[in-house]
């Protein structure tokens, strides 16, 4: 996927700032293999039609991304949109693009 010019500023960026450092460390550190394998019997299965539910291992990474802030549901989902240093933990920078583009543009009045 072509990266974005906030993508590439970021990452030709010199200085770490404390939440790189602080995600950075909470990602070397977490057992993300083993909390996986622990998890997934109990998170939900695609099962028919439906909305499939978000993987596992994104989901995981949100939450413990959630924990370390203090963040609620609704925040995460900001934090997410607002940092990059998030949606690189988690993941889904992709996502983010995407959704982006979607945006339908504003009528104009006439």
């Amino acid at each position: 996927m072509q990266k974005s010019f906030s993508d590439l500023e970021y990452s030709a960026k010199k200085k770490l700032t404390r939440r790189d450092r602080f995600l950075a460390e909470i990602d070397s550190v977490t057992p993300w293999g083993k909390l996986h394998k622990l998890i997934e019997p109990f998170y939900p299965k695609v099962d028919g039609a439906g909305r499939p539910p978000i993987g596992l291992a994104r989901m995981l990474r949100m939450y413990v991304a959630q924990q370390c802030f203090g963040l609620s549901d609704e925040g995460i989902e900001d934090a997410i949109y607002d940092s990059q240093a998030i949606r690189a933990l988690v993941g889904i920078a992709e996502i983010y693009q995407h959704r982006r583009r979607s945006f339908a543009p504003l009528p104009t009045l006439d």
